[in-house]
């Protein structure tokens, strides 16, 4: 290693801007509740943030490819100047305990920017001019060329001669995260420049590696060297962190190619399942949430497993987040590796069906080589049977069905089997694992049960099954349905709405799935609960009245809930100011997934679950074949048209488009590749039939 690698290497940790301290930074401005930061360009495509007054500011980012994950620890301190820590997570490289947490995570400060020499001196005075993001960030600034002294004081006046251009972003396909940094001349002096030989080599030891293993992860310059540039020129040089397995050959280095790449992938998100609507907050969060929702997709021995992500979450499935929330929406972008990632899942969980009907495991980890399983029975059954008959409907493909259909039928009858003398399904937990009580049996898996007793109604005609077989999951579905109004429905904190088990007493936001699920006993009073001082933050819904955590996946239902039971108006004011939040506030631009716990990492199927708000809540989409389902509009009444175009689900392509007519009914437009453009005209609230 070159003395100058090495001596950096060395400086690292006093090099590292305290990370407490942004996090810190980061609380207290969620309960301050500070202005928006960022503003939307390029059409909803990328947010930017010019720093002026408003620094120091610090905030945390993920992206994510194929074999790697990088979350960046970025800020802007008090003097204008920026600064970054990156987590680089490798899913496959795997580490003992071979657990959920078993990926290699290293961290690290590394900044080449002060081994930079221009006219043998070093940078100075960073002042950050922008910051932009649209999958991939951006930070432009101006330096100074050393130090300008007379006699004891530095000059005043000192005007910048450098701008810089950092880049950052993740490889698609390769274990490596890509920088570039561009200089450009902006004085008016020709500049001598020496861009250092920099290589930074860290060793894992073998004893804390899967099968004895030792890793290397490398911090490496490209495009070093001497070099002359005069006004106005600019030229670059890239940085790459890469990991690999110790004594094999690490990625190669090609950054267009990797840039290409990373742009492809952006360029997909913006041509496919693309929501228009008077409100471009929505429209740009829509955006950002299918890029979080499809890019975090890691390949692994045994196939593409969606990542939650977050640091934690990684090489693994869960029947919540992976088969529940975010692969039921794959089949609407079209996106390839989605909807592999969605069949790997179900059929990793099909493993473990079991004449027994003992409980499948809540997540299947390390590669697909273990299973977790530490929280008992959270109502995965029932999540896995609401997830894998929604997507199998979505997915418009008859032998995606007919694979699926095994797993959804068990998963029913262990529901089935697992019914309480009341008539509910009984689990030891949810899906936040005793982390807030949830009884002997709780709202939120009856709920999953009810919701795909319906959907699996409708596979079964679609593939042809017996008449009997619908039949009694749409009488199982009339029982569930009345039990859990008997059950579960109940005044609580003075609303007419639901109980979350037996022995609640204080309003829970799962008291959203009922409307989620279409069952109206309590709507009226659920919606005013939800929507109440009691429950309502800027961070969204509280998990419990009177505690402080929030979780987005319950606010992403009670969203979707609010627009399917008909609040259009109110569900839209919510979710403006929520989603301007996201997006333009203190920790942008995705959703996130709680606090205080985990710190508000950008965990990915909180994106699909966002993206769902707009196709099941606004549009009211629900699967009810391969190639049909209803659709019932909620439109918000300021609102005088809205549209998703590029439809992928149902085996087709397709636009629809609403728009509200002097009536004030609405009329619905489908059209797209190989399909009959036709029109419908509908009452708000009510619903349309589309056979493709």
């Amino acid at each position: 290693m070159p003395a100058l690698a090495l001596s950096l290497c060395m400086a690292l940790p006093s090099a590292a801007w305290n990370l407490s301290g942004a996090e810190q930074n980061l609380s207290a401005d969620v309960s301050a509740g500070s202005d928006l930061r960022w503003s939307i360009t390029d059409g909803g495509r990328a947010i930017v943030w010019q720093p002026e007054a408003d620094i120091p500011h610090y905030d945390h980012l993920e992206m994510t490819g194929d074999k790697v994950s990088e979350v960046l620890r970025w800020g802007v301190d008090s003097g204008g100047a920026f600064r970054c820590e990156r987590s680089l997570v490798f899913p496959t490289l795997r580490k003992l305990p071979n657990d959920t947490h078993g990926s290699l995570v290293w961290r690290t400060a590394a900044d080449v920017v002060p081994a930079i020499s221009v006219e043998d001196m070093t940078l100075t005075r960073e002042k950050v001019t922008q910051v932009r993001f649209d999958g991939i960030l951006t930070v432009k600034s101006l330096w100074n060329v050393g130090w300008t002294y007379s006699g004891a004081d530095r000059k005043a006046g000192q005007k910048p001669e450098i701008e810089m251009t950092r880049v950052f972003f993740p490889s698609a396909d390769k274990l490596l995260t890509c920088e570039r940094y561009t200089l450009k001349n902006v004085g008016s002096r020709t500049l001598a420049l020496n861009i250092p030989d920099y290589k930074c080599v860290y060793t894992t030891d073998p004893e804390r590696g899967a099968d004895g293993r030792s890793y290397c992860i490398k911090g490496e310059i490209a495009g070093d060297g001497n070099y002359t540039l005069a006004p106005g020129a600019e030229l670059s040089f890239e940085m790459y962190f890469s990991g690999s397995v110790a004594g094999e050959e690490a990625a190669a280095f090609d950054y267009e190619a990797e840039y290409s790449a990373r742009r492809s992938f952006i360029g997909e998100m913006s041509s496919s399942l693309i929501f228009e609507s008077p409100d471009s907050v929505l429209n740009s969060e829509f955006f950002f949430s299918k890029i979080r929702a499809c890019e975090s997709i890691i390949k692994t021995k045994n196939g593409y497993m969606h990542a939650p992500g977050g640091e934690v979450f990684y090489a693994a499935v869960w029947t919540n987040d992976t088969a529940d929330y975010v692969s039921p929406f794959y089949p609407f972008v079209g996106y390839d590796k989605g909807n592999l990632s969605a069949e790997n899942c179900y059929r990793l969980f099909a493993q473990f069906m079991n004449d027994g009907y003992k409980p499948i495991p809540s997540s299947i980890i390390a590669e697909g080589d273990d299973i977790w399983d530490g929280a008992g029975d959270r109502g995965d059954a029932a999540m896995l049977a609401s997830g894998a008959s929604r997507y199998a409907l979505a997915s418009g493909s008859v032998e995606t069905a007919r694979e699926l259909w095994p797993l959804v039928e068990w998963c029913l009858e262990f529901c089935r089997r697992n019914k309480t003398a009341d008539g509910v399904v009984a689990s030891d937990t949810d899906e936040l694992e005793n982390r807030f009580p949830s009884g002997d049996a709780n709202l939120s898996t009856s709920c999953l049960y009810y919701d795909a007793l319906l959907s699996a109604a409708n596979l079964a005609d679609d593939l042809g099954l017996s008449r009997s077989v619908s039949r009694e999951y749409r009488a199982e579905a009339k029982r569930m349905k009345s039990a859990i109004e008997k059950y579960f429905g109940a005044e609580v904190s003075g609303y007419e709405a639901y109980r979350y088990y037996d022995g609640n007493d204080v309003l829970r936001s799962w008291i959203c799935l009922p409307l989620v699920v279409g069952l109206d006993y309590h709507r009226e009073g659920t919606a005013a609960a939800l929507l109440g001082p009691e429950m309502l933050t800027r961070n969204g819904l509280l998990t419990a009245q009177g505690d402080t955590t929030f979780w987005d996946r319950s606010t992403l239902y009670a969203l979707r809930g609010l627009f399917c039971a008909g609040y259009a108006d109110e569900a839209y004011g919510f979710m403006h100011d929520f989603s301007a939040w996201r997006l333009l506030g203190e920790h942008v631009p995705y959703m996130i997934e709680a606090w205080p716990e985990g710190a508000q990492r950008h965990l990915s199927a909180e994106g699909g679950l966002y993206c769902r708000i707009v196709t099941e809540g606004i549009f009211g989409i629900r699967p009810t074949g391969l190639h049909s389902f209803t659709m019932t509009p909620s439109l918000p009444s300021s609102w005088d048209r809205a549209a998703i175009r590029h439809i992928k689900a149902f085996g087709g392509d397709f636009d629809i488009s609403i728009v509200r007519l002097p009536s004030g009914k609405l009329e619905v437009t489908l059209s797209g590749q190989g399909v009959r453009t036709r029109h419908h005209t509908v009452t708000p609230g009510s619903s349309i039939r589309i056979d493709l």
